[in-house]
């Protein structure tokens, strides 16, 4: 049985492997595209002139 010793007395090299051990794999799922739009930030993106049709309306 291994003996428990603090992460603070741990050497930097056993510290990245705890590290390493506690991380978990999201597989193929990116969370970063999953992350919903917040709509209270501005946004830059404009729209233009070839987005609208004739009669004005958005389409």
């Amino acid at each position: 049985m291994r003996k428990f010793v603090p992460r603070e007395k741990l050497s930097k090299k056993a510290k990245r492997e705890l590290d390493k051990q506690a991380r978990k794999m999201w597989g193929t799922l990116n969370p970063v595209t999953r992350k919903a739009a917040d709509p209270g930030i501005y946004k830059r993106k404009r729209f233009r002139i070839e987005d609208y049709d004739s009669a004005g309306t958005f389409l």
